[in-house]
């Protein structure tokens, strides 16, 4: 019988760099008796394969079906060729091509066999801080250009030494094209200085032990690390960080260790321990060890992460096994990546330095999730490890490259290229200079490593916007105005690859309407082209604008005031402590002159239900009024309030107000708060209901997506999930990027591809 030969070459693209992906192929080419030759270049992997027909299909099936754990394959071309009797086969040097359609991987947290090694006593590595391999290590922050080799990474200064050299050209070696390969002899080093940057030889863990504030370099930046069990300590910290309330992050030893602070799940315990190991917000345990009132005040849960790289297991032992791990910044300002800037901007934050020498290029935040009783993943904020991987999309003009800009908080950009989008990491508030001007910088650095100029601008209706702004600095590409909330919907919609219209429930704080008011409580209906406003919330006035925002206990006023009128005086002095008689009067004659802009905001709803009930009177971090309601709403009984929604000039209207009278109504005949925020959820969960069941009785759409920064409230999205499904309406969230301002820049992408044609 003949056997017949077969010679292919294979086109593959996606995340095949920095993944082990080429020594996989020549393993499994090797192991068939293929020959031939892999390639990395800055459009994909390139693969000849010859032999037999049977073992090259064989070849290609195995490689598509069971590619490298941390490989993604989005396409692959396969083309018949002349047999070109091949000797061996072989690892080629990457090439650089015109066209630039490789991926960039993630920063991958430290895989199961360089932790043993780092922890093995007999290993030449044994504490080596930026120990790695093909399965993990630092790929988006280290990296300057494509294709993925060490030339074009910050490794580049740190030659390989003999033994890391052949492990480098070995492939049967895991470190085989590692790019960020080293050891103690050839790689970098870390080193602990005190404030003035002076070499202090003490153990970082005494140091930690002591009670000192250290600042620690890492992979994407900078962080402020202390004993979590000391309560001077972190006392310290929030004093010196400026940051009175706002719940801090923690790093445990390991499972076991955080298992005895926080109550973990299997959903949870699968993110901690997973390659992208970001903090995950579970349910707190209020072990008495640590101070759950400074770490993380007036709330229930606790963000918690793993050590994801061997420099981390350096600041632990056996008696410390859970550290503050947070931003080094103060207040709002952005995260900081050089040693130099660290040592002048920290110099009163911090008491030590444990530095190291090799460059941040790309710098990166932590990611922050959590998983809900649903089974479903909500990322608070979408960075390390998860950028810069493309998002699929459902439908996008492949011919034009969309940049959008984002909002004005939180804000991520988005770039488009094909039909996947790339979301940039968290910058924070754009309010913020240096956090504008790293903005800037991501985009450029974006352009270079996709490759793509962008022919269209997509940005936010708001003015004021400094993303805005500079969209409409840019005169030479067209631009597309996006309304906020169409872009909350879009996005849900796109994650979840929707086609035709949908439903969106779209709740946040503030957001730029067509009508020129603020938006925040509204149900929409459309699709990537258009949307109408069908229902909204009850408008109120909004006078102060931000600084009603930060004091829930004005927008409180406002509700009372325009239930009761006079009468709110006197259930202010009862209620709101934080409201003088001077104060009141102020807001009572602008709302009777009539000159405040008006909201529908769902989050200004949260903060004023929370001031009026005493949880949180002035927010001091974005979201606090609405998060410690919530954290309270977990305690209360059954029950709810009765809801109306009846028809506007314009469409519905959801009527807040019935929900109000029933909790000045329970307030004063005692009910306890935890009880009246457990009733106020369920009330608002049933107004949304409602409202969407009469939707789809007009418009006979029987999909819904739900958005906006209000649903990282657990308890609102479950009971949304269940009514609705109840219902047998199909229900779609956000589980790849945002609800909140973080993923808007996806929305905005989409709906400027759709509107281009």
């Amino acid at each position: 019988m003949t056997q017949h030969i077969s010679s292919k070459r294979f086109t593959i693209k996606g995340i095949v760099q920095g993944v082990g992906f080429r020594p996989h192929v020549y393993r499994l080419a090797v192991g068939l008796g293929l020959k031939g030759w892999v390639l990395n270049s800055s459009s994909g992997v390139f693969i000849e394969v010859e032999g037999l027909t049977s073992r090259v299909d064989e070849f290609i099936r195995t490689l598509l079906e069971q590619p490298p754990p941390l490989a993604v394959i989005r396409s692959c071309q396969e083309e018949e060729l002349p047999i070109q009797n091949f000797a061996d086969f072989v690892i080629l040097e990457s090439v650089k091509q015109e066209t630039r359609e490789v991926m960039v991987s993630p920063d991958i947290a430290i895989c199961g066999d360089c932790r043993r090694e780092v922890l093995d006593p007999g290993d030449r590595r044994y504490r080596y801080p930026f120990i790695n391999c093909t399965n993990c290590g630092p790929r988006f922050t280290i990296i300057k250009d494509v294709p993925y080799d060490r030339a074009k990474t910050t490794m580049a200064e740190f030659p390989m030494c003999p033994e890391c050299e052949a492990e480098y050209r070995n492939p049967l070696d895991r470190r085989f094209h590692a790019q960020p390969n080293a050891c103690p002899i050839c790689g970098p080093g870390v080193c602990l200085t005190d404030k003035d940057g002076k070499a202090n030889h003490a153990s970082v863990i005494d140091v930690l032990k002591s009670g000192a504030i250290v600042a620690v370099k890492g992979l994407g930046a900078f962080h402020l690390a202390v004993d979590a069990s000391n309560r001077n300590a972190v006392r310290q910290l929030r004093q010196r960080k400026l940051r009175d309330a706002k719940p801090f992050a923690v790093m445990a030893r390991d499972l076991t260790a955080a298992r005895k602070y926080c109550l973990i799940s299997e959903p949870e315990e699968a993110w901690l321990a997973s390659r992208q190991a970001p903090i995950v917000v579970m349910k707190s345990l209020n072990n008495p060890v640590i101070p759950g009132d400074l770490l993380h005040p007036g709330l229930n849960t606790l963000g918690v992460m793993l050590p994801y790289t061997a420099l981390h297991y350096l600041l632990f032992d056996e008696e410390l096994d859970l550290l503050v791990m947070t931003s080094a910044n103060v207040s709002d300002e952005p995260i900081i990546t050089d040693n130099y800037q660290a040592l002048k901007k920290l110099y009163s934050l911090a008491d030590y330095f444990f530095i190291h020498n090799r460059q941040i290029f790309n710098p990166c935040d932590d990611s922050v999730l959590s998983c809900t009783a649903l089974k479903t993943t909500n990322i608070i904020r979408r960075a390390r490890g998860f950028v810069p991987q493309g998002i699929k999309l459902p439908r996008m003009n492949g011919h034009k490259s969309v940049l959008a800009v984002g909002g004005e908080m939180k804000n991520t950009f988005c770039l488009t290229r094909g039909d996947e989008a790339f979301l940039s990491q968290h910058w924070g508030d754009l309010n913020h200079y240096h956090n504008y001007i790293n903005f800037l910088a991501g985009i450029d650095r974006f352009q270079k490593m996709l490759a793509v100029e962008p022919n269209i601008i997509a940005h936010d209706m708001h003015p004021d916007y400094q993303s805005t702004r500079w969209a409409k600095e840019q005169g030479l590409l067209p631009r597309v105005a996006v309304q906020h909330h169409h872009a909350h919907m879009a996005a849900a919609m796109a994650e979840n690859g929707l086609q035709g219209k949908a439903i969106g429930l779209i709740c946040d704080g503030t957001g730029w309407g067509t009508d020129g008011n603020i938006w925040g409580g509204e149900v929409l209906t459309g699709d990537y082209r258009s949307f109408d406003r069908v229902a909204h919330l009850n408008y109120l006035p909004l006078p102060g604008g931000d600084l009603t925002a930060k004091k829930p206990y004005r927008m409180a006023f406002i509700y009372l005031y325009e239930l009761l009128g006079e009468r709110a005086i006197r259930y202010a002095q009862r209620w709101l402590p934080d409201m003088s008689r001077e104060e009141a009067d102020i807001i009572i004659n602008r709302l009777d002159r009539g000159e405040s802009l008006l909201t529908s905001s769902c989050g200004r709803l949260f903060d004023a239900v929370s001031a009026i009930l005493g949880v949180c009177q002035i927010n001091r971090y974005e979201g606090q009024a609405a998060m410690e309601l919530e954290a309270m709403a977990r305690h209360g009984a059954a029950g709810s309030y009765p809801v109306r929604v009846h028809s506007g000039p314009q469409g519905l209207i959801m009527d807040a107000n019935p929900l109000w009278l029933s909790i000045i109504h329970e307030l004063e005949k005692g009910i306890t708060p935890e009880i009246i925020a457990a009733r106020f959820h369920r009330g608002l969960a049933a107004l949304f209901t409602e409202t969407i069941r009469l939707v789809r009785e007009r418009s006979g759409i029987d999909q819904v997506v739900m958005s906006g920064g209000v649903f990282y409230n657990q308890i609102l999205s479950e009971l949304m999930m269940e009514s609705l499904n109840r219902m047998n309406m199909k229900v779609y969230v956000h589980r790849q990027v945002p609800a909140g301002d973080g993923g808007i820049a996806l929305g905005q992408a989409v709906i400027a591809s759709e509107v281009t044609d």
